[in-house]
């Protein structure tokens, strides 16, 4: 089969990353059933480690687990054992370039795939790219077992609702959708590009230095704020910063700076001292504007989830509705440890970096260390999120941990401060 060139970047988003192949995949028919619902469609997802993870059943048979990606152009399995259980006749086979357009990988285009959510909406016949390895890794980030994408090529079909506190989204059909009128819900100045939601909003990333910028709209992303500092001059460094790990390309884990963004303007509202990650691209991943739709970074669900959302693919309308949690104080961790879950079992946790300085470098803990009990508890019991959480209580809140590195077991105690 001939190959087609495409590009995998890297995705800062807590190690998640994503994939264009320059357009939605080709030859798949527009075969959608919503039964018994007037046309709408409630289905639950997870909310794990800031990942929004439904449940899918692929082909009828094997039921999956998928993250929901505003951000991702193509809905992707990472699992290509499944569709060769299937026997699925690939369409065409993809080379992948990875973030240093040199390292090539493989995926193929699997036509015709069913995808059921719950018991009243299937889309019959939709492409899929299956990926040849599982380069993702996504359940190491989400401490969750994780096996692919959806995407924006099937999201653009419907008004999609978020309802993050109730953990649902309702999938409507545009024909029988009006937009909200009251109930505190507000358009916000959005463009669309291959069916990906862009916001233009304002931002200061110190104090009094306004700036106006473009960010896409991500659910696939758990953090809070991304900015590319290279897209803009103005986009300056605030003074306040950590050297950290911020996200994992295919070469290997990815630096860059993570600090406070002073104020970010949504609408008529305003959010404050929001956590936010910084990375110059432009030399090290050669990405054009074009690619990047001009964007100057990512908004992700340590914002979004503060809202209800409404995204009117049809139209190219956004509405937010700002919930009780709105308000809430953005956090982050105060230990200094970047973890991963690991293991068959995902029940392993594992220090992926440390950062200089901070608590847990001073306490002695590095890479590679397995962290096996937690405050007395042991860390299988707790799971990755709510270690996350120990590690971002208040300042001064002592932490003990037992770890495991090169067979020795250690006791490590660590007092956890304010890192930005």
């Amino acid at each position: 089969m001939p190959k087609s060139p495409c590009y995998m970047y890297p995705k800062i988003v807590l190690f998640l990353l994503f994939i264009t192949i320059g357009g939605t995949l080709r030859g798949q028919q527009e075969l959608i059933s919503i039964s018994r619902t007037n046309g709408r469609v409630e289905i639950p997802f997870e909310y794990v480690n800031n990942f929004i993870i439904v449940n899918i059943v692929f082909n009828r048979i094997f039921p999956l687990k998928f993250i929901f990606d505003t951000g991702a152009e193509n809905t992707i399995l990472t699992r290509k054992e499944i569709t060769d259980l299937l026997a699925i006749n690939y369409q065409r086979k993809i080379t992948v370039f990875g973030s240093d357009l040199k390292t090539e990988l493989t995926a193929y285009v699997a036509p015709g795939i069913s995808l059921s959510f719950g018991e009243h909406l299937r889309i019959a016949s939709q492409a899929v790219l299956v990926m040849e390895e599982d380069y993702f890794s996504f359940e190491e980030y989400a401490g969750v077992e994780v096996h692919g994408i959806l995407g924006a090529d099937i999201l653009r079909r419907f008004v999609v609702q978020i309802d993050y506190r109730r953990r649902r989204i309702t999938f409507q059909d545009p024909s029988k959708f009006s937009p909200p009128k009251g109930r505190g819900y507000e358009m916000i100045d959005t463009e669309f590009s291959r069916h990906k939601p862009y916001a233009n909003l304002s931002a200061n990333l110190r104090p009094g230095e306004e700036k106006p910028v473009k960010l896409l709209m991500d659910t696939g992303a758990s953090l809070a704020l991304l900015m590319y500092t290279h897209s803009d001059s103005i986009l300056q460094l605030p003074e306040n910063l950590i050297l950290t790990n911020i996200g994992r390309g295919l070469g290997g884990n990815l630096e860059g700076f993570i600090g406070r963004t002073a104020s970010l303007e949504i609408g008529s509202r305003q959010l404050t001292n929001v956590i936010t990650s910084f990375q110059d691209i432009a030399d090290e991943y050669l990405i054009d504007s074009t690619f990047l739709n001009n964007r100057n970074g990512i908004m992700g669900n340590v914002i979004l989830d503060r809202y209800r959302i409404i995204i009117d693919y049809i139209r190219e309308d956004v509405y937010l509705q700002p919930t009780r949690d709105f308000r809430k104080a953005f956090e982050f961790d105060r230990s200094g440890i970047n973890l991963v879950a690991a293991g068959e079992d995902l029940g392993k946790y594992i220090v992926l970096s440390v950062v200089a300085g901070s608590p847990a470098d001073r306490a002695g803990i590095q890479k590679g260390d397995e962290v096996r009990i937690v405050n007395g508890v042991p860390a299988y019991l707790r799971g990755l999120e709510n270690i996350v959480r120990i590690l971002q209580r208040k300042p001064g809140k002592r932490v003990k941990l037992v770890i495991r590195r090169n067979g020795e077991r250690m006791t490590k105690r660590i007092t956890l401060q304010d890192l930005i």
